[in-house]
């Protein structure tokens, strides 16, 4: 049965859409420790705390961060997957990313909406993180809804997990084990073509 509702649909973007971008800064200068992801660590501040405190001890600036993203590719099929989507219904990017982070991916995908955090930056170091609110993908998604939206979410990590939840149909996209594990209520995509017919299942 088709619902009479309007349809919007809701992605995380690294692991689903493009590469992690500090698992790339940590390849790019050594510093294994930025490897470190919201898979790994559930509690956010916790680890952006870790992480300017890495930057800061190793002395990596902002241009050299983003000298490393702008050089990456968005994940094979994505810019696909996001025209097809876009033809079927309203899509927007709810990312724990920062908008000095994703503007390259974003040129690379067209322009999605995207709502993210930023960086606070002195002297071409972040030194600090402006979060837009707390718990911001789950927000985003319970004021979609009070819009009237259908809204269907998808992502990878623990702190999509909320968003999934407050969403009429949450998929995981990409995860790893153990948030498949967490999370059994989520069915479980293991490509973005996957994904793309899990979301047609049910717009």
């Amino acid at each position: 049965m088709t619902s009479k509702k309007q349809t919007l649909v809701t992605l995380d973007m690294e692991g689903v859409l493009t590469p992690e971008a500090w698992i790339a800064v940590a390849e790019a200068t050594g510093i294994e420790a930025l490897r470190r992801t919201t898979r790994d660590e559930p509690d956010y501040d916790v680890l952006m705390r870790y992480r300017l405190d890495l930057l800061k001890e190793n002395g990596v600036t902002l241009s050299k961060m983003q000298e490393v993203v702008g050089a990456l590719g968005v994940k094979d099929g994505a810019l696909e997957f996001l025209d097809e989507l876009r033809e079927l219904t309203q899509v927007a990017i709810l990312s724990d990313t920062f908008e000095q982070f994703a503007a390259p991916f974003m040129r690379q995908l067209k322009y999605p909406m995207l709502l993210c955090h930023r960086f606070a930056v002195e002297d071409d170091m972040v030194v600090d993180y402006e979060i837009r609110v707390p718990d911001p993908k789950r927000k985003a998604v319970a004021a979609f809804r009070s819009l009237n939206y259908q809204v269907i979410a998808a992502g990878d990590s623990y702190n999509d997990t909320s968003m999934l939840i407050e969403a009429d149909d949450g998929f995981l996209i990409h995860a790893p084990d153990k948030v498949k594990a967490d999370f059994p209520q989520f069915e479980a995509a293991e490509s973005l073509e996957e994904l793309l017919g899990l979301i047609k299942g049910v717009l």
